[in-house]
């Protein structure tokens, strides 16, 4: 079974879609630890490295989604995980451009459908 940690970040505490996006990817046979609103990315790549985490998704839609996602991606190699960062959520183009740089996997917009945001987690992991 593939393990996926899920979280929000920033100060987005508009958590509806991720736990939704969560509950479809247990229902697709992931074992998902959702750490829950406002974590620090210092905490995302803790967790996700305890928990051999074989992708981590991301979720802001208040701004800040191309900072915290680089950071996040960073922390991880850094820690010596491979594991493939998708991410969710509204930025400003040149900020979701640097995070792609930076090496996220994939990111999804508004109107992103659930087959294929589980799609791509499947794919990524």
């Amino acid at each position: 079974m593939k393990r996926v940690v899920l979280a929000k970040l920033g100060l987005d505490g508009h958590d509806v879609g991720v736990r939704l996006i969560g509950k479809h990817l247990a229902d697709a046979g992931f074992e998902v630890v959702y750490l829950g609103k406002r974590v620090a990315t210092a905490t995302i790549v803790q967790v996700a490295v305890q928990e051999d985490a074989d992708a981590v998704g991301l979720s802001c839609l208040s701004g800040g989604l191309g900072h915290f996602a680089s950071l996040t991606v960073e922390g991880l190699r850094r820690e010596g995980s491979e594991a493939p960062v998708l991410a969710g959520g509204i930025d400003e183009p040149a900020e979701i451009d640097r995070m792609m740089a930076a090496g996220v996997h994939r990111h999804f917009g508004p109107g992103a459908s659930m087959e294929e945001i589980v799609a791509a987690f499947r794919e990524a992991t």
